[in-house]
Parts: structure tokens; sequence; C-alpha cells
């Protein structure tokens, strides 16, 4: 497969979340991502994060999060670093980071500090407030966008303390809209040049509260914690009890609706006045949720899963070891193995994107400085690669 970003060069400069899941896109996309890693500090601080390590300088964290990338180490506060950097950016189309929001005028890595060595180098920002705003110094994560922008007030059940996402979902759409900000501004680079390209964790979070957010701005309307996970206005699209567990029923229209009685043989039910409209389902909420629960809990959910499926929009309950071990995954091709250097057959979650009905081949991520032989002394040509470790400059 010949990838639609073959030929391109990203020198990234990041760490954790947000920044190397939107460059793994990029990379997997057939980019040459190259890391930017301090060895003096251990490199992305990811390398060494949560429980399970495959290697000295790996972590399991690491590899879902830098796929199909190189290595190579620089101190970027030095000179001799800065010289290589530069020497590497005349080569390269694409300087990503995801620093906090004062520094990448600090380092060097904006289109001001880098246009007279590469005018048509994309400079992509990620960081958790933007750039130029009286926020610009801030550290910020995941979490706090959810806390401040919202998200914690219509997640969970009413009544108890407010919820953040079980996953990182910030971090991972700002890294996905990082990546199309990228790729707009180098589709565009012939005609219009270099440029910056800014995104922030709490722009993308704010502009995620999409229709409750306008709900707010224009009707006053307070969207809040339904039970059961519920949508706000549409139903039944909720939780229900059955017989060992839960499932998730999704009727968005009244033909689904319908389609559902049908299936439960229960289309008395449409008759009654309580349910026979999406307003009225909506006002009688909880009578419905006691009368639907009172059908479901008389079979299993897979029994339900399958008398429903293809009918309606239905999905068991699982937890995370049923929904990995999920048969459709196979079978789709979303589950792959990979060599991994050390910890022998490693195994991990494909990219979502197919490209004429084939997943994207992959490989394991870099040992921190892997690619210091190839990348500075091969191809810059600097001969003296164990002094600069050294010293450290690499």
């Amino acid at each position: 497969m010949i990838k639609p970003l073959a030929g391109i060069r990203i020198l990234a400069i990041e760490q954790f979340g947000a920044g190397p899941y939107g460059s793994m896109y990029l990379a997997e996309l057939g980019a040459e991502v190259i890391k930017i890693e301090n060895r003096a500090t251990g490199g992305d601080p990811a390398r060494q994060s949560g429980s399970v390590t495959l290697a000295d300088d790996d972590s399991a964290y690491f590899q879902a999060f830098n796929l199909s990338k190189r290595s190579i180490t620089l101190n970027l506060k030095s000179d001799e670093g800065r010289a290589l950097f530069h020497d590497l950016v005349r080569k390269s189309d694409v300087v990503w980071n995801n620093l906090r929001g004062s520094q990448p005028a600090k380092l060097g890595l904006d289109y001001e500090a880098l246009k007279d060595i590469k005018a048509d180098i994309v400079c992509t920002h990620i960081s958790a407030y933007g750039r130029d705003n009286d926020r610009a110094d801030w550290p910020g994560y995941d979490y706090l966008m959810q806390a401040e922008c919202g998200f914690l007030s219509v997640t969970g059940e009413p009544g108890t303390p407010p919820s953040r996402f079980g996953l990182s979902m910030i971090d991972f759409m700002t890294g996905v809209v990082a990546a199309l900000g990228c790729v707009a501004a180098l589709l565009a680079r012939t005609q219009q040049g270099g440029r910056d390209v800014d995104i922030s964790l709490f722009d993308v979070a704010l502009h995620q509260l999409t229709y409750p957010g306008t709900w707010y701005l224009n009707h006053g309307i307070e969207t809040g914690r339904v039970a059961r996970s519920a949508h706000p206005y549409n139903t039944p699209v909720q939780l229900y009890k059955t017989q060992d567990g839960w499932i998730f029923i999704m009727c968005m229209t009244d033909k689904f609706w319908h389609l559902l009685l049908e299936r439960l043989d229960q289309v008395a039910l449409a008759n009654d006045p309580r349910f026979s409209t999406m307003a009225a389902r909506a006002d009688n909420r909880d009578a419905l949720t006691e009368s639907l629960d009172s059908i479901f809990q008389t079979a299993d959910t897979d029994h339900w899963f399958e008398l429903l499926q293809t009918y309606i929009p239905v999905a068991p309950v699982h937890d995370l070891p049923s929904a990995l071990d999920n048969p459709f995954v196979m079978s789709s091709g979303m589950m792959q193995t990979l060599p991994h250097r050390e910890f022998g057959d490693y195994r991990g979650l494909s990219n979502p994107i197919k490209l004429n009905n084939q997943r994207l081949s992959t490989h394991c991520g870099p040992g921190l400085g892997a690619d210091n032989a190839d990348i500075i002394g091969g191809e810059l040509g600097v001969e003296n690669l164990e002094d600069l470790t050294s010293r450290g400059v690499i």
C-alpha cells in the first residue's frame, strides 16, 4: 500500500496523550514521524507510565500512542542541539508539539522562529489553553477541561458527584483535530506557504458541547444528567436491566420505537397515550423505564441482543475484557499482533482508518534514541555521536 502521507516528515516534540495520539494517526497514514526526546529526562514520560513495562525505556502506555514512529534524542536548550534540530527542520515538513502554550516560542518551535530556516514549514501546536491569551503559561490536562467545560455536569447518574469520562476523550479528540489542521495546512502549503496551526484542549472541549451548548446559548435550556445514561430528549434511548446485566437501546426515531415493540411482541404499548409520541415518552420516561425493565428482565442480555440486532440500534454492555475479547473485534481486523524488540508478540489495536478496504500497516514504537545513528549520524553526517551523548547534546 502506498500511504497518502508518504514523503512527509514530521518532527514531534510531544509527550503523554494528545500530541502522540494525533501524530500516530499521521505516522500510520505514511508520514515519517520522528519523536525528538530529551535523554536526560528519560524521554517521553509515557515510556515509564502505567503499571506494565515492556522494556527499560518502554511501556504498554507508550506503545498505545506511538506506533509507527522513530526516535532521536536532542537537547533543544543547547546550542549544538538547536543547530542539529535546524538541520532537520530544513529536511522536514512539520514541526509538531504539545507543550505548554508559552514554551514553543521560548524553544524556537513556532513559525516566527523557523520561517527563515524553512519558509514553508508547518508548525502545529497543541496546548492546554492556547498560546495567545492570559492562560498561555498554564499547565493543563484532559480531566481539567472536562471539569471546566461542563462535561462532568452531564455525565453520570443524577444526585451523584460530578463524573468524568472513563477515558481521556478530550486528549484523543484534540490530537485528531490537530492532525486535521496540520494536513489542511500541508495541502495549502504550495499556494500559501508555511504557518502556525494552533489547537487547544480547552477549545476542543468547549466545541464538543455542540447541541447542548447551542440549546443554552439560544434558548436558555440547561442540559443536566439523566438516569441510565439516557439521551436528554429522545426516548427510549438508555440502559435497561436484563436478567444478567444491561442492554443499551437507541430508538432515536418513531420508526425504531415501533420496530422495538414488534420484536418484543408489545405492540399494545404504542397505543398507550403516555408513550404514543416522542414528547410523551420523554415526559413519562420513568414509567416507560419501569415497563421495559419488566420485559427485559425476563431473559438475559444475549437473548435480547440476538432478537433485536439488525432491527434497531442495540448493544450489550461489556466490561473492558469482554469488549476486547468480542469476536467481532477479531473478525473486523481491529486487533493486531506486532513484533516488539524485547517483549515479543505485542497485541495492539489497529488504526480505524481503512484505505481501499485495507487496514493500515504499522510497527511498534521505537526505543529512546533508537534512530540516532541513522538520522543524526547517517543523514546529518555527524560522526561524534558518543561525544555528543556524553555531553548531553543527544
